[in-house]
């Protein structure tokens, strides 16, 4: 069997945005990242889907507000026709609304248009990888509507959750990166994410927002 070429090794993208002023610029930035190839620009979800449908396709880059089809229902339908495809959101919108119809509609990271192309560039490989990625104005802002709901009745933690496993979902319920946790705890993003894996799969934890929602019910945020 041959080995895949360098083309085929990076992470195949779709820039989604209705401004050219932004989509395009944005395109040529990521394509100079060595393992990240944008194969496909789309002004509206419908493009978004055509272009999907034609793949392969790793991760769509999602802006949310767009004609014809917007970002929110261009993430529903490809969490349910393309399940393989991840989408982080990149927008000018964090308000509590729109993070959570897109984190409800599938998306695997969201990030406001504040972020630099590295902040970019490490969400979209940390979605193809299977993982969530928010920015911290947004996590803050989930923790902080979690907070303020009215309290829901507690959720224990199931019981072959080791203690290193409590001790990352207590600091991601305050809101910590991985990168802060491994600081925090003296030890690697890699086995952060390893804990954050197993944690996951025994607590049926979705993802990071529920991860929040389940520390703050825990008592342990």
């Amino acid at each position: 069997m041959s080995e895949p070429t360098q083309n085929e090794q990076r992470l195949k993208v779709i820039v989604a945005d209705d401004q050219a002023a932004v989509r395009e610029p944005l395109a040529a930035v990521l394509g100079l990242s060595e393992d990240i190839e944008v194969v496909a620009a789309a002004a509206d979800g419908s493009q978004v889907l055509t272009a999907v449908a034609a793949g392969p396709v790793d991760v769509v880059l999602m802006d949310l507000r767009m004609p014809v089809m917007d970002g929110i229902e261009a993430t529903r339908r490809l969490t349910e026709e393309h399940p393989e495809v991840a989408v982080v959101v990149l927008t000018t919108f964090a308000d509590d609304d729109s993070i959570l119809a897109a984190l409800s509609a599938g998306a695997r990271g969201y990030l406001t248009k504040n972020a630099g192309r590295e902040d970019i560039a490490r969400a979209i490989r940390a979605a193809a990888a299977g993982q969530s990625v928010l920015d911290r104005e947004v996590q803050d802002r989930l923790l902080a509507t979690a907070r303020t709901k009215a309290p829901t009745p507690e959720q224990p933690l199931p019981g072959d959750i080791t203690p290193r496993e409590r001790e990352v979902l207590t600091l991601i319920g305050q809101g910590l990166p991985n990168r802060a946790i491994a600081e925090k705890l003296f030890i690697s993003e890699a086995t952060v994410k390893t804990h954050i894996n197993n944690l996951f799969a025994k607590a049926d934890i979705r993802d990071r927002a529920d991860a929040v929602r389940r520390a703050i019910a825990a008592g342990l945020a």
